[in-house]
Parts: structure tokens; C-alpha cells; sequence
């Protein structure tokens, strides 16, 4: 019987270390061949689907940023009227495109698709039309890239946003961050690497792990456009304001110097600035780049499928990946990390909505000091506070993972931003007592995006009726164009013979 025993386990055991045996083989045999090349990607291939037929893990992985079903308290990738959500923000914007449509970015995918259907972008009807110039598709393609090597970056950045909209058809994808030859990460955005030579510094000597935040860097940052730049005036060439540091203080003396503004306030008449998205600059001054975690490692953490591992490029908000983003290095439970993280969101963004009121009322109580006769001298300081505080806002707003990635860098220049507000409501309380006006100037109702749009003077049914009209009528010319132009690039199939 005890040998009977003994025969029946050997051979459990036998036949398990056959299985073990067998999916070894099976896994290496998958990953011998898992990279095999079946197409030759040009150098300047923009179409993710070309490059996805050699790389099908890592291309199936980034179609998922189609997916728009998480909404996190602060982010996620559903669609999101940030306007409806916050209709302070339609006076912080007002005379700015960003009082007319504001909502929150979707995935990679719909870069495009977004930028078609903002109505920040009008409703051109063709080239040399519209409110935008070409700049503005500069981070939504990789056939920015395309483009700039076929016809030189200042060309690219020349003209109308209309006059490239049959151009930049494809979304955010591969070419923007690999070298089609070697797949290493590369910068294809000169305006990232063009700062750090003003900064002092060579990008080539970048490492492999500050690559995977870098490759972030040419686009999740704060920049603007530049029409004074020697030889190309006229142009709006894209700029990093990093020559003095990435410091909130560092930029806003930097635009200081240079007399730059974004837009003129429509009610203050104060010179703005709009932070744009300054996600690497903020990320910096937190724990984690502290730490030598790179985006990369949160939002595309490494994945395995079939015995090979692999970056996920299902680029996401790590709260909807905790198990692979979070809880390799914290091995708290999931509900416990996200709740942490939405606390301090919370937090943050109590600071940020009284501080959105604050810098609302200035505003207004701007306009009603010209309304009285106040004169520009008279004016000249307080601008400025507001010009600075509402800047302080935006660096800390704009930069959507802000409050996460650098909490106490957050509520410090929030803090200062409360500081410069109030001391410009007080140099204005002093002005419009002096203009005759001893009580507090009247706030309109802005409770609604609607209410807030008409207080502004915004026509947003024409606006809408406008941007209809160019999507029936001229988006499809350029998909066309686009179809055609495509139609014709040579893709060459890999000889198997080499």
C-alpha cells in the first residue's frame, strides 16, 4: 500500500513538473517570437497602427485609452464640462478661450477628436481661418513630428490652426516618444529640448529613467508662444519659460521681464497669463520625482502577458491601476491609497475654490474702478497683483495632478497667491473710496456656466453654430485629404529571409 502511495505521488509530481516543463517552453518560445518585425516603420511614420503590427502588446495596450468609464474625483478619462462644474472659471477667462469650453482631457485617443470639437478652436471654414494659430496642434500628433521634419519647426508653427487640419490626423501615439529604428525613447518636440539648452543643459545626457518622464515633459508642461524670437517675428514659436527655473516665482519673473502676456482680461483689463498644464514642472518638487519615480512608472506601469513583460501603454490615472501602479512599493490596501490621495485633493481644492473667488471679485472690482475713471497709473500695481495671484492659481490648477504629486509645493504658492490678492482687493477698497465708491461693489450671478457666459458677453449659440458648421462642412474635406495622403506612403513588409 505505502508503495502504491509512493507511485501515485511520484507520478503527480512527474506530470506537474511536465506542465511547469512545458509552459517554460511555451513562454519562451512566445517571447522568441513575440518581436519579430513584420513591417519596416519609416522614420517618420505617424500612424500608430503601423507600428502596432510589430509592437501588438504594447499597441493593444494604448487602445484602451479610448476607454472614458473612470472619473476620479479630480481626473480620469470620462468627459468632463469643467465650466459646468466651476463656473468661476468662465470670469478668471473671460476675453480667453477657455471662458468659451473647458473640459477635462479625455485618453490619448481623442486628441484630436477634442481638439475638432473644442470651441476654443471656432469654426473655420478653411485655411487661413479661425481664432487659432498652427501652434496649438503641436502636442496632439505624432504627425507633428512628421511635419517638422519635412518642412522645418518655424513652417510648422507658421499660419492658421485650419491651415494644418488635414495634416494632424493622427492621435498621440508612438512616434511622439520612440525612435522608429531603435525604439528608445526619444524627444521629437524641439521646444523641450531648446529649454534645456537655455537652461545650460544637454537632454542627450538624460537618463533611461528620467526618459520616461522627459517623453512627458514635451507636452505636460507649462509653455507659450513666442512672436519676437530673432528672425522668425511674426511666428508664435512654441517656448518653455524655464531660463530662470521651473519655480512658479522663477516663470512669472521670466514673463515679467519680457513683458509677455497671454490675453488682455476682459473685465480687469488686466495683462494675463494662463498657466497651461505645468504637470512636470509641479511633479518635480514632489516625493516621488524626489524619489526617482518617473511618470512612466506610475501611469504606464510594466505589465505581463504570455511570458513577456512589457510597458503598459494604457496611459491612465494610477487610481484605475492600483494593483500595477501603486502597490509595487505601497502595500496598503486600494481603498485605503485612494482614499489618501483624495483627501488631499479635497484639501487642495477647498484653498483653490476660495482662492477662485477672491481673484473673481478683483476682477470685478477692476472694472468697476474703471468704470469710475480710475486711470492706468492709478491701475498700474493692482493689475499686477492680479496678474500674479491668478497666475498662482493656475499653476496650481492647471497642473491637474498638482495637489498629488506635490502637496506642500501646492498649498505654498496658493498661500502666496491668497497673500498677492488680497493685497491688491486692498489697494483697490483704497482706489474706489478715493473714485467715490464707499461700499462693496455688487457681484453678478455667475452661479451657472450660462449665467456666467452672458454676464461675460459671450455668444455661445453662435459660437456652437459656427463649430457644427465646420464639422459637417470642413472636417471631412480633411479626412479626406488626410485618406488620400496616407494612401500613399510605401509600407515595406519585413523579409523574413534576412
Amino acid at each position: 500500500m505505502k508503495n502504491k502511495v509512493l507511485f501515485i505521488v511520484t507520478a503527480i509530481v512527474v506530470f506537474l513538473l511536465g506542465l511547469l516543463a512545458s509552459s517554460i517552453v511555451n513562454r519562451k518560445n512566445e517571447a522568441k517570437y513575440k518581436y519579430v518585425p513584420q513591417v519596416e516603420i519609416s522614420e517618420n511614420e505617424p500612424r500608430n497602427e503601423e507600428w502596432g503590427k510589430n509592437y501588438p502588446a504594447e499597441y493593444q495596450s494604448f487602445l484602451q485609452t479610448a476607454e472614458t468609464d473612470f472619473a476620479s474625483q479630480q481626473g480620469g478619462s470620462a468627459m468632463r464640462d469643467v465650466l459646468h462644474e466651476d463656473s468661476r472659471l468662465v470670469v478668471l477667462f473671460a476675453g480667453y478661450g477657455f471662458a468659451k469650453d473647458y473640459n477635462q482631457g479625455r485618453g490619448h485617443q481623442y486628441a484630436i477628436e477634442d481638439l475638432r470639437n473644442s470651441l476654443r478652436t471656432g469654426g473655420p471654414k478653411g485655411k487661413g481661418d479661425g481664432p487659432m494659430p498652427a501652434t496649438c496642434w503641436t502636442c496632439k500628433s505624432p504627425d507633428v513630428p512628421r511635419l517638422m521634419n519635412e518642412n522645418g519647426i518655424a513652417e510648422f508653427y507658421s499660419g492658421k490652426w485650419a491651415d494644418k487640419g488635414a495634416e494632424v490626423v493622427n492621435p498621440i501615439g508612438c512616434a511622439d516618444c520612440h525612435d522608429s529604428k531603435t525604439m528608445k525613447l526619444t524627444i521629437s518636440r524641439p521646444a523641450l529640448v531648446e529649454a534645456f539648452e537655455e537652461m545650460g543643459k544637454d537632454i542627450n545626457q538624460a537618463t533611461h529613467q528620467e526618459m520616461r518622464s522627459l517623453v512627458c515633459a514635451q507636452c505636460h508642461v507649462e509653455y507659450y508662444f513666442d512672436k519676437k524670437l530673432p528672425g522668425k517675428e511674426g511666428v508664435p514659436y512654441l517656448k518653455f519659460p524655464w531660463k530662470n527655473g521651473m519655480s512658479v516665482e522663477a516663470m512669472e519673473k521670466y514673463y515679467d521681464d519680457i513683458e509677455f502676456k497671454d490675453w488682455t482680461h476682459k473685465l480687469s483689463r488686466t495683462p494675463m497669463l494662463k498657466a497651461q498644464h505645468p504637470g512636470y514642472e509641479t511633479y518635480l518638487t514632489g516625493v516621488h520625482a524626489d524619489r526617482g519615480v518617473s511618470c512612466a512608472d506610475c501611469h504606464m506601469p510594466y505589465k505581463s502577458e504570455g511570458g513577456q513583460k512589457f510597458t503598459d501603454h494604457h496611459i491612465q490615472s494610477p487610481l484605475n491601476n492600483v494593483a500595477n501602479a501603486c502597490q509595487v512599493c505601497h502595500r496598503e490596501d486600494a481603498d485605503k491609497l485612494k482614499q489618501n490621495v483624495y483627501e488631499r485633493q479635497r484639501k487642495a481644492s477647498e484653498n483653490r475654490l476660495k482662492l477662485e473667488d477672491f481673484i473673481v471679485k478683483a476682477h470685478i472690482e477692476a472694472k468697476k474702478a474703471w468704470d469710475l475713471g480710475a486711470t492706468e497709473e492709478q491701475m498700474k500695481d493692482i493689475l499686477m497683483d492680479i496678474r500674479h495671484a491668478q497666475w498662482r492659481w493656475d499653476y496650481s490648477a492647471a497642473a491637474h495632478g498638482a495637489s498629488f504629486h506635490s502637496p506642500v509645493e501646492t498649498a505654498r504658492v496658493m498661500g502666496s497667491a491668497f497673500t498677492v490678492i488680497q493685497e491688491g482687493r486692498l489697494k483697490l477698497a483704497r482706489l474706489l473710496a478715493e473714485l467715490g465708491h464707499n461700499e462693496p461693489v455688487e457681484m453678478p450671478d455667475i452661479s451657472t456656466k450660462e449665467k456666467a457666459q452672458e454676464y461675460i458677453g459671450l455668444d455661445v449659440e453662435k459660437m456652437k453654430q459656427d463649430k457644427e458648421a465646420f464639422k459637417q462642412n470642413l472636417v471631412p474635406q480633411w479626412l479626406e485629404e488626410a485618406k488620400a495622403r496616407e494612401a500613399g506612403y510605401d509600407t515595406k513588409k519585413v523579409s523574413m529571409n534576412k
